[in-house]
């Protein structure tokens, strides 16, 4: 189980729930998904501000962005540790990243900035991921490499 927490990147969650939203949104009110997902009138909740008169309307797209962050914090945090399930995990990223690209620029529900920052959330996670394993190897040589001069 351990292993699969390891390969499977936390940021295809938020890529999934946004696919089944765009696919099974039947476009109530008249409005496709991709408009209505930052609508402040469809919004979720509102949350009135300490300033007078100011509401605070939280959409589905604020809340699916907000539980992307907190994924992708995680998916840093795992990016720092080495071994086969890191490797096997930036590879699923990059695949992610692809996927999330390719619906970006084809498909009609998610030309959206809500799925534009989820695009490149998975873009910086590969990143990220490539450059700690770069610099954790590069140290790693350095130092077998100094210990015999």
């Amino acid at each position: 189980m351990r292993a699969i927490f390891g390969i499977f990147p936390l940021l295809a969650v938020p890529v999934i729930i946004y696919n089944l939203m765009a696919f099974t949104f039947g476009g109530a009110d008249g409005m496709t998904m991709a408009q209505q997902i930052g609508d402040p009138a469809h919004a979720i909740a509102t949350i009135p501000m300490v300033s007078e008169g100011t509401v605070w309307a939280v959409t589905s797209g604020d809340l699916l962005i907000l539980l992307s962050l907190g994924f992708f914090f995680v998916e840093i945090l795992k990016s720092t540790s080495t071994g086969a399930a890191t490797i096997a995990n930036h590879a699923v990223s990059m695949v992610v990243f692809i996927i999330c690209l390719i619906e970006f620029l084809l498909l009609k529900n998610f030309s959206t900035s809500v799925f534009f920052i989820l695009t490149i959330m998975t873009l910086l996670d590969v990143l990220a991921g490539v450059v700690v394993t770069i610099i954790s190897a590069r140290r790693d040589f350095t130092v077998g490499d100094g210990v015999g001069h």
